[in-house]
């Protein structure tokens, strides 16, 4: 039997997820704000004790490599990379933007327009790529370009059928004049579950990577703020959130 366990603990949620080709699917997703390394190992346990599934029985761990919270990402890449060392199996990095489309996709028997997932990035900028998928051919969405880091207005909302992630809930001007704006789901965020989605079919097609070659995926390489930069950034946050 074949199991996979995902993590993920790119946001304000930790979440873990168990999947087996025999119909098993188990998802269990908490609120965890700067809690995640507290809750995360005890959720794993918890997750396997209800699936009664030994750690040993697990043929990969599939985790969100990014982009997201810097120390959450780092979080979920340290606890994968441990279990897995321990017990001598691959790691299966998934995007949280992919975990997200996966989430957003709607099963269709025509090829969707395009669509974006947005999730903030803090320190006034957003993450954010397009995806399309074409049922006719049985394939998970496809990225349209590269995840991209920028300001929220350089999101290129054009020609999209619709959007979702948290990017459009802390910055809702994005959208105020685009018709889009009624297409779309600003509570969606990337779990566990949409990693293991994802991951299903990469491990069937063998698309796994040892373990010494995991990482995070980070897309911003500066990840504070000067005192002036981070009074600038949050009086330019909607919402008068903390950024940072």
């Amino acid at each position: 039997m074949t199991h996979i366990l995902a993590l993920d603990t790119s946001g304000s949620a930790c979440s873990v997820a168990l999947w087996s080709d025999a119909g098993l699917l188990i998802g269990h997703e908490e609120t965890a704000q700067r809690q995640h390394t507290q809750r995360l190992l005890p959720m794993i346990k918890s997750l396997l004790l209800e699936a009664d599934v030994n750690m040993s029985s697990l043929d990969a761990i599939a985790y969100g490599r990014g982009p997201g919270s810097f120390t959450g990402i780092r979080i979920a890449a340290g606890v994968a990379q441990g279990l897995a060392f321990g017990i001598d199996c691959p790691v299966i990095p998934v995007s949280t933007l992919a975990a997200l489309a996966l989430r957003m996709y709607q099963p269709s028997e025509t090829a969707q327009p395009a669509f974006a997932c947005c999730l903030d990035a803090r320190m006034g900028e957003v993450y954010w790529a397009r995806y399309q998928v074409n049922p006719m051919f049985n394939q998970s969405p496809k990225r349209i370009g590269e995840i991209t880091l920028s300001s929220p207005k350089s999101i290129n909302v054009d020609d999209l059928a619709y959007a979702a992630g948290n990017a459009f809930q802390e910055y809702p001007k994005i959208l105020e004049s685009s018709p889009l704006k009624d297409r779309m789901d600003a509570q969606l965020v990337p779990n566990a579950l949409g990693i293991l989605q994802w991951a299903q079919p990469l491990l069937n097609t063998q698309q796994m990577i040892a373990v010494e070659q995991l990482e995070p995926l980070y897309i911003r390489n500066k990840v504070a703020l000067t005192t002036q930069e981070r009074h600038a950034a949050t009086h330019s946050t909607p919402t008068g959130h903390s950024v940072g």
